[in-house]
Formats: structure tokens, C-alpha cells, sequence
């Protein structure tokens, strides 16, 4: 993966922050709502997972597909950001300061899907 691909790398460090983040719910909560912490966990670290496969996509096409699915992922995840926010399973400032690289991510995720349908 090149050293200077902005996405890659925002991606793998918010995997870490979601995977640390799932650490702590579990501990402060007792596995209170074990699977929905999962959820947030698989869907967190899958947005890397995809644009890393991108990276090195065999095709255009599948360019696109690995990072509309990343966006999709993204948009999961800031979705159970939200929802944990406001069942006070993450206080605001918790939640603002991990739902802000997850919005970052959408917008970059949005801006390179954009370029490569207009280089068509």
C-alpha cells in the first residue's frame, strides 16, 4: 500500500479507534448489547478492509465496488455511532470525536467515487 494514500490510511487508524472503542464498551458495559457492540465492531473495521482491497483493485470496476462498499460500511457505522450516542452508551464528546473521522471518511469516500465516474 503507498505510504501516501490518503484514504488507506485514514481508514486502517480508524479501524484501531473502532476496535479500541469496542474494548471499551465492552468494559464499561458488561456486554450489555454484546451484538449490536459487534456490529459496530465489524462494520468499523470493514471500511479498511474494503478501500485496502481497492487499492489494489483488478479493474476500475472493481475499484468502484470495493469503495462503494466502504462507503456503505462507513455509513453504518455512523449510524450505530449515533444510535449508541443517544441510548448513552457513548457520551457526546466520545461520540464527536470518533463520529468525525467517520464523517471525514464518507466525504472522502464520496469525493473519489464522484472522480472516477466522471473520468469515464
Amino acid at each position: 500500500m503507498k505510504t501516501d494514500n490518503i484514504i488507506a490510511i485514514k481508514t486502517k487508524l480508524f479501524a484501531i479507534r473502532i476496535i479500541r472503542l469496542y474494548q471499551h464498551l465492552q468494559k464499561k458495559n458488561k456486554g450489555a448489547i454484546e451484538v449490536l457492540f459487534r456490529q459496530l465492531l465489524r462494520c468499523g473495521t470493514s471500511i479498511g478492509a474494503n478501500v485496502h482491497e481497492g487499492v489494489r483493485a483488478q479493474s476500475k470496476k472493481d475499484f468502484e465496488s470495493k469503495m462503494n462498499i466502504a462507503l456503505k460500511e462507513a455509513s453504518e457505522t455512523d449510524f450505530w455511532l449515533e444510535i449508541f450516542m443517544e441510548t448513552d452508551y457513548l457520551t457526546k464528546d466520545e461520540y464527536e470525536s470518533i463520529d468525525g473521522d467517520c464523517i471525514e471518511i464518507i466525504k472522502i469516500l464520496t469525493a473519489i467515487l464522484n472522480a472516477s465516474k466522471k473520468s469515464k
